[in-house]
């Protein structure tokens, strides 16, 4: 190249500048933008607080470099009849590096927001983006352009070469997390409309983020002149394995939305599939989460639940008939046994007054007469077990101090032909 690039000018002219006394006013201008660029940072971040909303926490991360960048445009147009202004010019670039840096870092958190691999990304994304600027302001990015164009490859008739892969990758990038920003700001909306059914909310997130996904994906390869007519044969084959050898996962999936939309079953639900049962926690778009109150949880294939009889035991509402039996001797006062067990049943607080406790003679036995107590609630998720064994207590209680037995069994054993 015979010419000098603007960026390798910009650094010549910078250091000409160093033997210039207005120098002192350049430091002093790029100061004063830094300065005060701090300043209005520390007030946004004041002002919001951090977790407020995405807008302004992405405003906390972004006040700094940005408002940097327009304090620098406004000198550069301000001193530049005056005084010389490169190094205010040599700032504009690397605080838009920052804030290209801390947006996409912002972005990937909103998206991933467990994920614990990030801050190992930040330093790789902030290493590239500082990389490629040193590059650029030493005027070496044409020579390592040209020498990735020289490294072809072809796929079927498309040539591709390694500039084209390593722009592919980053704009792909670029786009992909862009998507999912808006993915999740679509999600937060969704969210806070409690008259929409949850189910239906979860089924527009996942929809926005897969439909926003692939547009993508899509979009980036054509901008990067990708043509999307050679993945043709790809693709066709990918369709042909999932046909094949992802039947069940398909189907899974196409069974998590079918559960989602029909809203059979609703996240807090108590279910019972097959000898599994458990309040449902959490409907992926493969499977179901069933959490037993004793803490076991399980893990139930959508497919399972769309081809086999669910008991769902809140499914219209919350109500749930509980039952107890026990046993009491045949000289017993049935009225009175009745009566505390009502009563047993309607003093715990977690028993409905209506429908009312009810008793029922289920059967004679041979030692004693079953009676069956059946009372309803409607917090069912607080558990079964735990009111069953309540009521079992406090009737042991009852029937001891009143005087009701509860027999055990006797039997009466006969020796025949005995010898005299």
């Amino acid at each position: 190249m015979s010419q000098k690039s603007p960026a390798l000018r910009l650094i010549n002219d910078l250091l000409a500048d160093f033997r210039d006394p207005d120098f002192i006013w350049q430091v002093v201008a790029l100061v004063a933008c830094l300065g005060l660029a701090f300043l209005v940072a520390r007030w946004w971040q004041g002002r919001h607080e951090e977790g407020a909303g995405r807008l302004s926490d992405a405003g906390s991360r972004l006040a700094f470099p940005l408002t940097g960048m327009v304090l620098a445009g406004l000198a550069i147009a301000t001193l530049s009849g005056f005084i010389h202004v490169n190094l205010l010019k040599l700032a504009m670039p690397l605080l838009g590096s920052m804030a290209l840096v801390r947006g996409v870092i912002f972005v990937l958190r909103q998206a991933f927001p467990r994920a614990t691999w990030l801050t190992a990304w930040e330093r790789i994304i902030a290493a590239t983006v500082w990389s490629w600027l040193a590059l650029y302001i030493t005027d070496l990015a044409p020579y390592v352009i040209d020498a990735m164009e020289g490294v072809e490859f072809h796929v079927g008739k498309q040539h591709v070469d390694l500039w084209t892969i390593l722009r592919a990758v980053a704009t792909i990038f670029l786009t992909v997390v862009f998507a999912l920003w808006i993915a999740g700001v679509i999600e937060a909306k969704l969210m806070r409309l409690h008259t929409l059914d949850a189910n239906l909310r979860i089924v527009g997130v996942r929809v926005a983020k897969a439909g926003l996904t692939v547009i993508a994906i899509l979009t980036s390869l054509a901008l990067v002149g990708i043509d999307m007519t050679a993945l043709s044969v790809f693709t066709g084959a990918l369709g042909v394995g999932l046909g094949l050898g992802l039947q069940k996962i398909a189907s899974n999936y196409v069974s998590g939305f079918i559960i989602l939309l029909d809203r059979s079953i609703r996240i807090g639900n108590i279910v019972q599939v097959g000898t599994d049962s458990g309040e449902v926690t959490q409907i992926t778009t493969r499977y179901t989460v069933l959490k037993h109150p004793g803490g076991t949880e399980f893990i139930v294939p959508n497919e399972t639940l769309i081809g086999s009889t669910v008991q769902n035991q809140t499914y219209s509402n919350n109500q749930l008939r509980l039952t107890t039996t026990v046993g009491v001797a045949y000289d017993t006062d049935l009225d009175l046994a009745q009566r505390l067990m009502t009563e047993v049943a309607a003093a715990h607080p977690r028993v409905l007054a209506t429908p009312a406790p009810k008793v029922f003679l289920t059967q004679f036995a041979d030692s004693s007469i079953n009676l069956e107590l059946g009372f309803w609630i409607d917090d069912p998720e607080e558990g079964k077990g735990n009111i069953v064994s309540d009521v079992n207590f406090a009737l042991w209680r009852a029937f001891k101090e009143h005087g009701v037995a509860i027999p055990f069994p006797q039997r009466e054993v006969r020796l025949l032909n005995t010898p005299t």
